[in-house]
């Protein structure tokens, strides 16, 4: 397990040209737009207009601040995405095009290359304590309101603020934004906030490859 912080991620420029990312994690390490395996990246998203093409990704999509996005995903279908709603999954060959409600918005994204990855992305609220088990062959969480303490058996405990995340796998890490404090990664959760806290919870997970049967004439 080890700690990312938004603030030095490093800023990469969107596929469109129409303006850069923040990424939080990539894999392979050092892959770039059209290598990915998978990306979880954040945004500021100043103006409208269309969303770059990622044929054979499946993409999540939730807006962190600002009043929203009206997003035109075609065939008539137009909708409204705010701080209170639940992420967007939508293909990222899906034509896409959005509008500002009232100025710049913050978003967060996951995107995973489709035939060999597949991902969960929800909003958790957290007050009190709660014990978080893991499920899925990388999982990263990240505080978008609020602080929270977690940690460990056999690891101090330690905290997280807007913008600061855990990213579980040791596979992963490599590609993770300034990563420090390496924690040992054993054992379920706990995390504990004194007042509302929200996490975003990513889960990804590896597609089961099989290989063909061969016929021998």
């Amino acid at each position: 397990m080890r700690r990312i912080n938004l603030d030095s991620a490093p800023r990469r420029p969107w596929k469109n040209g129409g303006g850069e990312t923040r990424e939080l994690a990539v894999a392979p390490p050092g892959a770039g737009l059209d290598d990915f395996d998978w990306r979880i990246s954040c945004a500021q998203v100043a103006s409208g207009g269309p969303f770059s093409a990622f044929p054979g990704v499946d993409r999540s999509l939730a807006v962190l601040e600002g009043a929203g996005l009206r997003l035109d995903l075609g065939a008539g279908e137009v909708l409204e995405l705010d701080v209170a709603c639940a992420p967007l999954q939508f293909a990222g060959e899906q034509a896409v095009s959005a509008e500002l409600l009232d100025g710049p918005v913050g978003d967060f994204n996951v995107m995973t290359r489709r035939a060999r990855w597949r991902h969960d992305l929800q909003v958790l609220t957290l007050h009190g304590r709660h014990v978080l088990r893991r499920e899925a062959d990388v999982e990263l969480l990240y505080c978008i309101a609020g602080c929270l303490t977690a940690w460990q058996a056999d690891a101090r405990p330690f905290a997280l603020g807007r913008g600061e995340g855990l990213l579980f796998d040791a596979a992963a890490t490599a590609g993770a934004a300034a990563p420090t404090d390496p924690v040992p990664d054993a054992g379920d959760l706990l995390l504990e906030a004194s007042a509302p806290a929200r996490l975003l919870r990513v889960q990804l997970w590896r597609r089961q490859v099989h290989a063909r049967a061969l016929r021998l004439p």
